[in-house]
């Protein structure tokens, strides 16, 4: 009876120790699978979390003054986004919240071009390099730091 009793004892250990080993992870997002943005993300107190400031885009040519449209912003402020998270040991799996400031647009009749936008945020999310997303709004603002920027983007960043 007590072999009997040790084997049960010993299988209850062994089916319960995988789920009590597993890690749970830092950071939870959830969403539609393939969906362009996250419904929301569940950061653990345990994260290291990154704010970022406001970024803007650089020139297109160093030291020039051509930003282009807002695809090319929104690219350029990604990329110096990707920059700063690398800094900090993150990536952009990492990035649980977005908020997007865009202006009108010049030939948008006073709107901003959210698919130029959209366009940009593709090239860095729900792709072969990052398969993620994160959540996000965008807003259309009368104006930024400078007339000629279009796309104003903070993040946070968590892991």
């Amino acid at each position: 009876m007590k072999l009997f009793t040790l084997a049960v004892a010993g299988l209850a250990v062994a089916i319960a120790a995988p789920a009590l080993a597993a890690p749970k992870a830092n950071v939870e997002k959830v969403g539609t699978p393939g969906g362009r943005i996250l419904t929301a993300a569940k950061v653990s107190p345990k994260a290291t979390t990154v704010y970022l400031s406001g970024n803007l885009a650089s020139p297109a040519t160093p030291g020039g003054s051509d930003y282009g449209d807002t695809k090319a912003q929104t690219l350029s402020t990604l990329k110096k986004i990707k920059e700063l998270l690398a800094a900090h040991g993150m990536t952009m799996k990492d990035i649980v919240r977005m908020d997007a400031y865009l202006v009108a647009a010049p030939g948008m009749d006073g709107k901003m071009d959210f698919a130029g936008y959209n366009a940009g945020f593709a090239e860095y999310f729900n792709n072969t390099e990052n398969p993620t997303t994160t959540t996000r709004t965008t807003m259309q603002v009368a104006a930024l730091a400078g007339s000629q920027f279009l796309v104003e983007l903070t993040v946070i960043a968590a892991k």
